[in-house]
């Protein structure tokens, strides 16, 4: 399939809130500068890969899920973002957006598999969820169908989460308090994928109803599953600090972050996006989170 965009894309940008370094099993880049995505989907497991050709992408799936995946391109890419009445309040963030004219929030369509990466990044340092990320997929998610890396693996499924012993979880470093809130959520995933069709505030009060995910998570799968705009991560340790610094300069709680962030409803996670684009980060200063490794517990 040849997609020809009227828009500008960059795959790295536009991909990235998807990716967690090497622990991301799901999303690689070859050595050819392919993209190869893994996901779940209502068909079933699909590969999704992408390449650029001129100002084209080329498209191509393998597996049950291939149709929706390839049907799926234009919004992982960001068509169906509008950008339509953004107006940037601050300074930084107007020059962060002349730096990024292309910058478009991508939506996967599929809420499970950036559940399961939310909830393991709950209250703990990003090192160890990502090491809990990459240990699921590797053990108990599937190889990825099609000529993909080898390495490249589909998210475990909801049914294969909840097969799961106790060892098993202990062996991926997932403590019994995430693990809990995967196996609540994979009892009612098929009804959790409502979401994307809800969309903002609505999509993610349904998520809401899960026990043991809240704001923060919510957030972080709407982010992903639906590009939502205004999906702020509430309750995010570098976030508010991130943004006090370069509106303000000075760190900010949460109240602050959503006081400051108000005139930029319901696009507050776009103002955000930008700030992230031009590499804006959370001063480096106090001692760093400690990592936990609940396998030796």
């Amino acid at each position: 399939m040849l997609y020809r965009p009227a828009f500008e894309v960059d795959l790295a940008r536009v991909l990235s809130p998807l990716r967690r370094g090497r622990g991301s099993l799901n999303i690689l880049t070859d050595e050819r500068g392919v993209v190869w995505y893994a996901a779940n989907t209502a068909d079933g497991p699909g590969t999704l890969a992408l390449r650029r050709s001129g100002g084209d992408v080329e498209a191509e799936a393998w597996g049950p899920g291939a149709g929706r995946l390839l049907d799926g391109v234009p919004a992982l890419l960001g068509a169906n973002d509008d950008a339509t009445g953004f107006v940037a309040h601050h300074e930084v963030i107007a020059r962060a957006r002349l730096r990024s004219p292309g910058l478009r929030l991508g939506a996967t369509g599929v809420v499970w598999d950036w559940l399961v990466l939310a909830v393991l990044e709950q209250k703990v340092a990003g090192k160890e969820a990502i090491r809990s990320w990459a240990e699921l997929c590797r053990w108990f998610g599937e190889r990825a169908p099609g000529p993909g890396p080898d390495r490249l693996r589909v998210p475990p499924t909801p049914v294969a989460l909840r097969s799961l012993v106790d060892w098993k979880w202990h062996r991926a470093g997932v403590d019994l308090k995430r693990r809990t809130t995967l196996l609540n959520a994979a009892r009612v995933a098929h009804r959790l994928e409502r979401a994307v069709e809800l969309g903002g505030a609505e999509g993610r009060a349904l998520l809401r109803l899960v026990p043991g995910i809240g704001v923060w998570t919510a957030a972080e799968i709407a982010q992903r599953a639906w590009g939502d705009p205004d999906a702020v991560s509430f309750g995010d340790y570098n976030i508010p600090s991130m943004v006090g610094h370069a509106l303000l300069g000075t760190k900010l709680d949460d109240a602050g972050l959503a006081e400051i962030l108000a005139p930029y409803a319901p696009q507050r996670q776009r103002a955000i996006r930008y700030l992230e684009a031009a590499g804006i980060s959370r001063p480096r200063f106090g001692p760093r989170i400690a990592l936990r490794d609940y396998r030796a517990m």
